[in-house]
């Protein structure tokens, strides 16, 4: 490593050493995967000594943590980026397709947080600030966000008054998550259009299983996929 790097970061602190070293690590695993995910190879793309991600982080289990934390943040603000509705059958799914374009863009990664990868041994900690099944502070604020607009849901009298919110959001969740996963992995291929032909007739099931119509149910994921596909437009 040259010797300018060592005094560069000798200039950080310690929270900029850490975010430089996570930075490094979300980067080699996009690009070479999981495997790449070593404290050398991390150290020397973040310009910082090897000694940095025992002393700061800990090791390399931490940091694998740090970067599913910094995943489920900016998973996160993918939610609040997507199209929002006065529709919650609407807002719930254009948070859907917010999901599969964010596990598209980072497949290695979307891999990581859900533990359907690991670099050699190391697998996701079960961290201090975990709540109830050892799910992080960073993944509960994403589902919050569910939580919420599934108390919408609830509330329009779109669904059954006595669902249980939280159980809603559990369920669109886990629908999307089975959904993206197989996606990623090449499963979906003989579909042109999967959004429409595989995932939006399965959450349309699903929430006319919950007692909403099938009609209104179409017309709000129709919605969702448009506004969804304008924004990618717009940004694009």
């Amino acid at each position: 490593m040259p010797k300018t790097s060592t005094k560069a970061a000798a200039r950080l602190t310690p929270q900029q050493t850490v975010e430089r070293l996570v930075e490094a690590a979300t980067t080699l695993l996009a690009e070479k995967g999981p495997s790449e995910i070593k404290a050398r190879s991390v150290s020397e793309a973040a310009q910082v000594s090897t000694m940095a991600v025992y002393y700061h982080l800990g090791g390399l289990p931490e940091l694998l943590q740090a970067v599913v934390d910094k995943g489920f943040r900016d998973l996160s603000r993918a939610f609040v980026a997507a199209p929002a509705s006065d529709d919650p059958v609407t807002a719930l799914f254009a948070i859907a397709l917010a999901t599969r374009t964010f596990a598209r863009d980072n497949p290695h990664l979307y891999d990581l947080m859900f533990g359907l990868s690991t670099r050699g041994s190391y697998r996701p900690l079960k961290s201090s600030n975990s709540g109830t099944g050892g799910r992080s502070e960073e993944f509960q604020a994403a589902f919050a966000q569910l939580v919420l607009l599934s108390i919408r849901l609830v509330r329009s009298g779109r669904i059954r008054s006595d669902e249980d919110p939280e159980v809603v959001a559990s369920q669109l969740w886990s629908s999307v998550h089975g959904f993206v996963t197989l996606e990623l992995g090449d499963h979906f291929t003989q579909f042109p259009d999967p959004v429409r032909e595989v995932l939006q007739p399965m959450m349309v099931n699903l929430v006319v299983g919950l007692g909403d119509t099938a009609e209104l149910c179409h017309a709000s994921h129709d919605s969702a996929i448009a506004a969804s596909r304008r924004a990618s437009a717009d940004t694009g």
